[in-house]
């Protein structure tokens, strides 16, 4: 992936493309000399991590101004429908569908009732993206974000940098929720994205909407710096006023014995327990936003107690909750969630399923709002010496098989299971690459035996396993 979209939905476990064969001015086009210098700052610091990649923000002149002007769209607009009708917009996005994507247009004539169109999974993604992608738009320019999620299915997802700077009109709209509004700009650093795990996707940035600040995509697990203690030393130099991250990383940055506070956090990727989100926002003393975010769709919710649930930040993007024959379940119910619209024209969304669950509440002149929404959980893994792995360390070290399914489950023995399915690798192969990360740990590597297509991808018995 190249662009910075601060946190695409999967942040520590989205790869992006790696584009270190080209320079700063193909990665950032509209580069100013200020912005410069904040590279050079972030780049050449005594206590910086060792960056292991180079990723930019494509972004041209021209397509500054489409984000500027979406940005003043989605700040005007208000998200939602009215109670038992849907968007005004939802007409003309389905027959575009119908008539300009391939994999839509094997539907054939519409139907009368926008209930009676198939529901798409990320499984019928993962066996042809390209088919999502509308025929009128030209590909040139299009970029990838690369995601495997909790489904087991691995995805490459078409994008554009227009779509990946669009981002943050929505966390704009997210931090105003919480009396926020950005100020960061010229020589300081906005954004500070964090991972934590073995292998990570790191780089430097600048932001152009707020006049060339900084970000960073930096990885906490200490291999990634000369000395440990320099993590401190340079997010204490950097003073970002925004960290992203998933609740790993976010619960590894919080035992850092930092001295500056950020304004924010955000924490999207996997659920965030309502523990946790306390004990971060005792501990910086800042709003912790919980994101519901996936690659697919980008941000699509925020959590807000005074709603009691997760409020919906798109306004082009309509949600039902389905049962498992695909029927809008009666208001109130738990449903899985399901998306159809978005603002990535290169892969809109039909009736798309996320295998997330939730209550669906919509009121009158209100944002609706997911009601006790089950997302995906994080999940840590204990090596055979004892040390904890991300369950993104498992994704990595699997990314290069052509597997279309798996699951790992850790007994609370310690003991792993592995399930698996796709033409990539045999059970020998993908036994050595989990003996690789796990060391001598007792498992059992098996092909098949998924309960159905949907699945939970990582699970553990574990005591210490969730954060």
């Amino acid at each position: 992936m190249t662009g910075d979209p601060w946190s695409p939905a999967d942040l520590a476990a989205a790869a992006p493309a790696d584009d270190d064969a080209l320079t700063d001015a193909d990665r950032y086009p509209a580069l100013t000399e200020h912005g410069e210098r904040m590279l050079r700052f972030l780049r050449e610091h005594p206590h910086a991590p060792i960056y292991r990649n180079q990723s930019g923000n494509r972004l041209t002149a021209a397509d500054l101004e489409r984000v500027r002007a979406f940005d003043a769209q989605v700040r005007a607009a208000r998200p939602g429908w009215e109670p038992g009708q849907a968007p005004p917009w939802l007409d003309g996005f389905v027959d575009q569908c119908l008539e300009e994507v391939p994999f839509y247009r094997r539907y054939g004539s519409r139907p009368r009732d926008f209930h009676d169109l198939p529901t798409v999974t990320r499984a019928d993604l993962g066996r042809d993206v390209a088919a999502f992608v509308p025929d009128p738009l030209p590909t040139d320019r299009i970029i990838n974000f690369r995601t495997s999620g909790t489904t087991g299915h691995p995805l490459l997802l078409p994008s554009h940098p227009i779509v990946a700077a669009s981002y943050l009109a929505f966390h704009r709209r997210a931090l105003r929720r919480f009396g926020i509004e950005l100020a960061y700009g010229r020589g300081q650093v906005g954004v500070v994205l964090v991972g934590f795990q073995r292998t990570c996707f790191t780089y430097v940035s600048v932001t152009p909407l707020m006049d060339d600040s900084g970000l960073a995509k930096i990885n906490l697990h200490p291999d990634d710096w000369r000395d440990p203690a320099d993590r401190v030393r340079y997010l204490d130099a950097l003073a970002p006023e925004v960290y992203t991250g998933d609740p790993l990383s976010l619960a590894e940055l919080a035992a850092l014995p930092l001295s500056t506070k950020p304004r924010a956090l955000l924490s999207t990727s996997m659920a965030l327990q309502p523990g946790l989100r306390a004990r971060l926002q005792a501990r910086f003393g800042c709003p912790v936003l919980d994101l519901y975010s996936l690659n697919e769709s980008g941000p699509v919710a925020v959590y807000d107690d005074d709603e009691g649930g997760h409020v919906l930040l798109q306004h082009r993007m309509y949600v039902e909750v389905l049962d498992d024959a695909g029927r809008p379940v009666p208001p109130g119910e738990r449903g899985e969630v399901t998306l159809t619209g978005g603002f990535n024209p290169y892969l809109p969304l039909l009736r798309y399923r996320t295998g997330d669950h939730a209550a669906l509440r919509v009121a009158p002149g209100r944002e609706p709002v997911l009601v006790g929404l089950q997302g995906r959980p994080p999940v840590r893994f204990r090596t055979a010496a004892g040390e904890w792995l991300n369950n993104i360390e498992v994704t990595h070290a699997l990314q290069r098989f052509a597997l279309s399914q798996w699951t790992l489950h850790q007994q609370a023995d310690g003991a792993l299971r592995f399930r698996f399915a796709g033409p990539g690798a045999d059970a020998d192969t993908l036994r050595h690459a989990l003996a690789e990360l796990f060391g001598g740990q007792a498992m059992e590597v098996r092909e098949g035996g998924f309960d159905g297509d949907k699945v939970v991808q990582y699970t553990s018995e574990l005591e210490g396993a969730r954060p």
